[in-house]
């Protein structure tokens, strides 16, 4: 039996009818679940939800003083609904915008659309400037914020497997602005070192030969 992606998952959960809150009866919406777990750590086992973000759901106008009454803390309960079953059960909110960011809309398909053919042009560019060794143009990539983070990560591997000395200066001055990038491309700058046989100078951080005793740059010995 083929594997379902979380795509696929997707595309027949809208093909379905939306089921309706059972309190308060108002369509439920396509609701991504997080990566994050909590209650019992398990997950939901299941990528998408159908949940009520009717305000006026008593579900939810009752939850507050519920929860805070019996528990001691600020939360209330949304409804949910198990994709393709009859299956509901309520989730903890902890704030009136809790889970919003996860509705799936026209917009947010439209956009996963849109990261997910420039991620394809992307490693099908790289694949291309790998053959002919054209690192510059993967230096580009690595250094444009409009690239997917999968394109620019592949991007980093790549540079430090092609790139020329050159290339070290724009990789250690540039801030990409994201802590795993900036790892990716420390790596890529220790890779390039290492196929040239080549390392900064501690003293005036030109770049020497690995094996000199003495910087041609500034002259100082070097240990």
């Amino acid at each position: 039996m083929a594997i379902e992606t979380k795509e696929q998952f997707l595309e027949r959960m809208m093909a379905e009818e939306r089921p309706r809150c059972p309190v308060c009866n108002q369509e439920m919406e396509i609701w991504e679940v997080p990566p994050i777990t909590f209650s019992d750590g398990l997950g939901w086992g299941t990528p998408y939800l159908f949940v009520c973000f009717n305000n006026d759901c008593p579900t939810y106008v009752q939850g507050w003083e519920h929860i805070e009454s019996n528990y001691g803390y600020r939360a209330s309960y949304r409804n949910v609904c198990y994709p393709f079953t009859n299956k509901f059960e309520t989730m903890p909110v902890f704030s009136e915008q809790g889970g919003l960011g996860q509705i799936v809309t026209g917009e947010t398909i439209a956009e996963q659309e849109r990261v997910k053919e420039a991620t394809k042009r992307g490693f099908y560019l790289l694949a291309e400037y790998y053959t002919t060794k054209s690192w510059y143009e993967v230096l580009l990539m690595l250094m444009d914020a409009a690239e997917p983070a999968k394109v620019r990560l592949k991007a980093a591997e790549i540079i430090g497997d092609i790139g020329d000395i050159e290339a070290i200066e724009p990789l250690k001055n540039h801030n990409f602005g994201n802590e795993i990038l900036n790892k990716a491309a420390e790596e890529a700058v220790a890779k390039i070192h290492e196929r040239n046989f080549t390392r900064e100078c501690p003293f005036c951080a030109e770049i020497i030969k690995k094996r000199a005793r003495v910087c041609k740059h500034c002259g100082k010995e070097i240990g």
